[in-house]
């Protein structure tokens, strides 16, 4: 699986071309499947879901021009049949994951087996804040707002670094280089802290650092 793991979407032209070159292919001929479950354990949740669908938020995604879009409803998965979702899963040509919580998210990946799923995958997963955040080893607990049922700020680790996103957000106040030094002096690997304007495309393991913004790594 190909990875293009941002804080807050497609921003600007470098991150979008990336995700075309991903693709291979131009985004008018390509499908997506849309995940917001990680968004309904935030507050007003239901809303920001609405506004990612619909193309109303600040974090281009769903607007981009895609041939076909759908959703993926984590929460839903588990009681239907496989046979239902799998197939098309399978077949598209991108996964437009929001953010929201990430452990909540992580949580319903595994849950539904799309975490299992994921390495198999041809498609291109774009992650957006929480939804780049949960391919990685873990958190840390700076990020930690609702408690899975074994506790703890274990993701994925589909990748093996860890992000601080939204740095220096004029709407985060403390989302500041000095918190993202604290914050990965507690990680155990590489962490990467982020702004809006960059993203970081994965493939095959292979790390490339797409931005026209800001970004640091710790721990290299």
């Amino acid at each position: 699986m190909k990875f293009l793991l941002t804080s807050a979407g497609i921003k600007n032209k470098r991150i979008h071309d990336t995700l075309i070159n991903l693709l291979g292919k131009p985004i008018s001929e390509s499908s997506a499947l849309c995940i917001t479950t990680g968004l309904y354990a935030i507050p007003g949740g239901a809303e920001k879901a609405w506004q990612f669908f619909s193309g109303q938020s600040t974090t281009p995604m769903c607007e981009l021009g895609w041939k076909s879009m759908g959703v993926l409803e984590l929460t839903a998965l588990p009681s239907i049949d496989k046979e239902r979702w799998v197939p098309m899963v399978q077949e598209t040509d991108v996964l437009l994951v929001n953010g929201g919580d990430p452990l909540y998210l992580c949580y319903w990946m595994r849950q539904s087996g799309l975490a299992d799923l994921l390495p198999s995958l041809r498609a291109v997963y774009v992650g957006l804040s929480a939804g780049s955040m949960v391919m990685a080893p873990n958190i840390g607990e700076y990020f930690v707002g609702w408690i899975p049922p074994g506790g703890g700020d274990d993701t994925l680790r589909l990748v093996d670094f860890s992000i601080f996103p939204h740095l220096d957000h004029e709407m985060l106040p403390d989302n500041t280089m000095a918190a993202a030094e604290r914050w990965a002096a507690g990680m155990k690997g590489p962490a990467y802290a982020i702004d809006d304007e960059t993203a970081i495309k994965v493939v095959d393991g292979a790390v490339e650092v797409v931005s026209e913004g800001h970004w640091k790594l710790f721990g290299s």
